[in-house]
């Protein structure tokens, strides 16, 4: 009996010795993921945190709805002018909604050309303007208060990247596959010109169809885009969609760049380190983007909106009142509840006192305000009066756009 009791612990250690070896590999493996990663991110231009004071609305901060979030603002930046000093206008911003639980994530873009609280004067009266301003006016940090302070957001950190980084990374992972209409065709091959200038880095034309569709608006294929390309589709603004179009076709890219990122090999994801971290700045600490890549293939993209929903727009109905061609949230109170419902499923969601003042600013002072709610969203609206809440702002009516 003994004898067949020890031939059963042989055999017994045997596999336990076998499961030991593959742990073991397994660990070797993934340190040795992490020792490559880590000296790679070094090539990042990682920002000071220490410096960067981020305001939070007080009713925000320490939010038991938020803390189950992770909430990042994404920044594309322009900087095509020399003279605009150490910083240029956020052609881009997107807030990126990591749910801690599930890990889906969704995406907020903000129209760029949104009517916000940007800054504040020397005597603390708010400056309104296009909220793109923000980040020329004090780079990612007034950046992020203005998405936090108009918008009861809890952000903290912060990604930006320019054209250079989008281009290199598409480029990296091979391009992408991108349906395109008519007009998308022309407007991509037109933006491809400054892109490619700006990048140093090449393209060719897409071929376009002839002859010509009648409805330009329809999708004539699905072409293969290299990065300029992918960039230059990016910028478009000049379609009926404006701004909104040109925000669902990045938030489609960032789709698309994170389902191939997903797949990549250890190669191509090293050579994205190597060749995109240099052209990134954030306030992420290595450990903190080591963290948030190791959960890489558990995240999964979930739906995406843009900001305002609720807006109006036109020059001749925006200029007389602001003296800017924008978008007037109507109201910035209900687009907020309507975000929060989006972002953090809160149906419930009550904005901060700071978002309600900002909000009958706006509407007092344009003309825009509940009347102009869409009618599937005049739920959002409150039956109390906050007309004796007031702002000291002023308009600027500002030459960058």
């Amino acid at each position: 009996m003994s004898k067949k009791k020890t031939k059963k612990g042989h055999i017994g250690r045997k596999v336990l010795f076998g499961v030991e070896i593959i742990v073991l590999l397994l660990l070797v493996g993934i340190l040795f993921i992490y020792t490559q990663i880590n000296k790679r991110m070094d090539n990042l231009n990682f920002d000071d945190g220490e410096d960067l004071k981020v305001q939070i609305n007080d009713s925000v901060a320490g939010s038991e709805v938020l803390s189950g979030y992770t909430n990042i603002a994404l920044f594309g930046v322009d900087k095509r002018t020399e003279d605009e000093g150490m910083y240029g206008n956020s052609d881009t911003a997107i807030i990126a909604s990591i749910n801690n639980d599930t890990k889906e994530v969704r995406l907020a873009s903000l129209y760029r050309d949104t009517y916000l609280r940007v800054d504040e004067d020397s005597e603390g009266n708010g400056i309104y303007n296009k909220c793109n301003s923000a980040y020329l006016r004090g780079g990612p940090e007034q950046a992020i208060n203005m998405l936090n302070t108009n918008l009861d957001l809890d952000i903290e950190h912060y990604v930006s990247v320019d054209f250079s980084a989008m281009a290199t990374a598409v480029d990296c992972l091979g391009g992408l596959d991108i349906p395109l209409t008519y007009q998308e065709i022309i407007h991509t091959n037109n933006h491809c010109v400054e892109t490619s200038e700006q990048t140093g880095m090449d393209y060719t034309p897409i071929e376009i169809p002839d002859p010509k569709p009648e409805d330009e608006t329809a999708i004539v294929d699905t072409y293969h885009l290299n990065g300029v390309q992918v960039t230059a589709y990016c910028r478009i603004r000049q379609t009926l969609s404006g701004d909104m179009g040109r925000t669902e076709r990045q938030r489609l890219v960032l789709k698309l760049l994170a389902d191939k990122a997903k797949s990549a090999g250890l190669g191509t994801l090293n050579d994205i380190v190597d060749k995109v971290f240099p052209l990134i700045q954030t306030n992420f600490s290595k450990s903190e983007l080591i963290r948030l890549g190791m959960n890489i293939f558990s995240y999964s993209m979930g739906e995406n909106t843009g900001f305002p929903v609720d807006y109006v727009m036109g020059a001749d109905l925006t200029v007389p009142v602001t003296g800017l061609d924008c978008v007037i949230p109507t109201t910035l109170e209900t687009n907020v509840k309507y975000l929060h419902e989006f972002l953090f499923s809160d149906e419930d969601y009550q904005p901060s006192e700071t978002v309600k003042i900002r909000s009958d600013f706006i509407a007092q002072n344009t003309g825009f305000g509940e009347s102009y709610v869409a009618d599937e969203r005049k739920y959002l609206l409150d039956d109390e009066d906050d007309s004796s809440k007031e702002d000291s702002g002023q308009n600027e009516n500002s030459s960058r756009d």
